[in-house]
């Protein structure tokens, strides 16, 4: 029987449709070799944390997961009991994207916040703060944040260290899903102690997978005790691996020769060329800055189903017709070019078949 060759297009639907970075493949291959104690107990895993500690500082808890729903969940999980309540974007993936596994498994209330560009506001946080020692109300427990946000904004320095203070002072914790937590670094020309620990963040879902990893995520607690009973809730969850050190490999190539910056630098480049040849077509609008490696654009509604006759992508707010370009550390500027290209004759023709149209009305 004959194969059929698969020549897959390189799109602009998702970073995680991307492959795997080269050194990412290597780094699995060189931990494929005999036999290691399972589920972490390897020097791979040792290792691997020994990197983390080296950008995160010493005195932290990390332990790696399969995916960003267990990481954040876990990460959730690990500072609430069911009556707390979380306060987060009403478009955080943890609210619209994660099947409410968040209320699942925390069996927490999620309260959801009016984002402005994808943020939540410390305002918008004082006004949920309410019905303190109310046994009748879910107590307000974490504050979760996006970074980069779901709209590809990136939170300034400033925005997060007001929350922590927020967090610290009302006896909250603060949480950052860090899916794209390396394109929000490489935006700030922060590393990646930076853009977490130091703002005053509790705990960070550290993604790998957007970023060129095959597979995993980690949970980084940058105060220790409040993992005490972690490694039980990973087990519980499901997202223990037995053999981790190829979870771990992937980590240490990603941190040992900054592989995480690189890879997330290019992303951001690519992103901010796609936007500048999207804002030569008229009829393109640009919806939120282009901060990170994602771009948001409002187009004619017709030329969304004919640029999908080539490319796949996600409709972001349907009923407005935004949609969402997202970059990899794969993206070449031949791939932005001919996306470009699409996107120019789809919008085109649509503005043609309308003009045409009003001309037949007069």
């Amino acid at each position: 029987m004959q194969k059929t060759a698969i020549h897959p297009v390189r799109g602009f639907a998702s970073d995680n449709n991307a492959g795997v970075h080269s050194e990412i493949i290597e780094a699995i291959a060189r931990a494929n070799t005999g036999h290691v104690p399972a589920y972490g107990y390897d020097p791979y895993t040792k290792s691997a944390i020994g990197k983390f500690e080296e950008h995160f500082g010493p005195d932290i808890a990390v332990f790696f997961t399969f995916n960003g729903t267990g990481a954040n969940v876990l990460s959730l999980q690990s500072l609430t009991r069911s009556f707390h309540s979380v306060l987060c974007s009403d478009y955080a993936h943890i609210y619209t994207d994660e099947c409410g596994a968040p209320e699942k498994f925390i069996g927490c209330k999620l309260i959801p916040l009016p984002h402005e560009n994808g943020k939540i506001t410390l305002d918008a946080v004082r006004h949920a703060y309410h019905g303190i020692g109310d046994e009748h109300h879910a107590q307000p427990r974490v504050i979760s944040i996006t970074q980069a946000t779901e709209m590809g904004t990136v939170y300034q320095p400033e925005e997060i260290s007001a929350l922590a203070r927020f967090a610290r002072e009302h006896n909250m914790f603060l949480h950052v899903d860090g899916a794209r937590i390396a394109n929000a670094a490489v935006s700030l020309s922060q590393n990646l102690r930076q853009a977490s620990r130091d703002l005053g963040v509790d705990i960070l879902s550290f993604g790998g997978t957007k970023n060129g990893m095959l597979g995993g995520e980690a949970v980084v607690f940058f105060h220790p005790e409040q993992a005490e009973n972690f490694l039980y809730l990973r087990k519980q969850s499901m997202q223990l691996a037995s053999k981790m050190r190829f979870v771990a490999a992937q980590f240490e190539a990603m941190l040992a020769s900054d592989l995480w910056r690189r890879s997330a630098e290019h992303a951001n480049r690519m992103a901010r060329l796609l936007e500048k040849e999207l804002r030569r077509i008229p009829g393109v609008r640009i919806v939120w800055k282009v901060e990170a490696n994602g771009v948001f654009a409002q187009i004619p509604h017709p030329a969304i189903d004919k640029i999908r006759q080539k490319y796949f992508f996600y409709t972001w707010i349907e009923e407005e017709a935004i949609v969402r370009w997202m970059c990899s550390f794969d993206t070449t500027e031949e791939d932005i070019q001919k996306f470009v290209a699409v996107v120019a004759e789809a919008v085109k023709s649509q503005s043609s078949g309308r003009a045409k149209s009003e001309r037949r009305t007069l």
